[in-house]
């Protein structure tokens, strides 16, 4: 059964840091593209980053040089470290398994997701 647990996420002040997990169950995470996503109160879930099954990486402007995700195969984890945090960072982040390149073909159902929440 495809599931993923989504955690990590907590209430920090600006410039902190934060590391969330997703732990995914039913396929490997090293033969997929997977992605973090964030939903904010009032706004449209967004792609954070994504990391494809050779490694390369994607990440929004808005996050880059500050958010890094990574996996770890033996786990079947993915990770999202998030530097430098800033409020407008605060909303609900969740993961998926994707198609291919295209980052909003999502082939799983979605976790509960956590919240991430930082305060100015």
């Amino acid at each position: 059964q495809v599931q993923l647990v989504e955690s990590g996420g907590g209430l920090v002040q600006a410039g902190e840091s934060l590391t969330l997990s997703c732990a995914a169950s039913g396929f490997s995470v090293s033969l997929n593209a997977m992605a973090w996503y964030r939903q904010a109160p009032g706004k449209q879930r967004e792609l954070v980053a994504g990391i494809r099954s050779g490694g390369s990486t994607n990440y929004a402007d808005s996050v880059k040089g500050r958010f890094t995700i990574s996996r770890d195969n033996a786990k079947n984890t993915v990770y999202l470290q998030m530097n430098s945090l800033k409020p407008e960072d605060t909303a609900v982040y969740y993961c998926n398994r994707v198609l291919g390149t295209n980052w909003y073909a999502f082939l799983s159902s979605w976790g509960q997701g956590t919240q991430v929440t930082v305060s100015s």
